[in-house]
């Protein structure tokens, strides 16, 4: 494998842990599709509650939990990143030894 898909990976590795970051600290940006859905189906349902004078205990529920599932989708990407760069560096180093001559001469 060369460097330039190790690089490609150090590039999506340092973009992974940029998200998971911005999901640490609140931020939607990171998040896909289906959890902007959620979220807003949850801000939406505590806000009407919040109006009609009720709890919005729930929807906060709804909202943490939407959060901890992107963080631990981030995260297990971010560990499947590495282990595809510890992959790529490892079969390198096999290929690197193997071209090198097997004497001192």
């Amino acid at each position: 494998m060369s460097n330039a898909d190790i690089r490609r990976l150090d590039r999506e590795i340092q973009q992974t842990t940029k998200k998971l970051e911005a999901v640490r600290r609140g931020e939607l940006w990171p998040l896909n599709g289906r959890e902007r859905r959620a979220m807003a189906r949850a801000v939406a349902g505590g806000a009407y509650r919040v109006a009609r004078g009720r709890s919005a205990g729930r929807a906060e529920q709804q909202i943490e939990s939407t959060g901890s599932a992107a963080e631990m989708r981030l995260t297990a990407e971010l560990s499947a990143l590495h282990g595809e760069r510890q992959r790529l560096i490892t079969e390198a180093a096999r290929e690197k030894a193997t071209k090198k001559p097997s004497g001192w001469w």
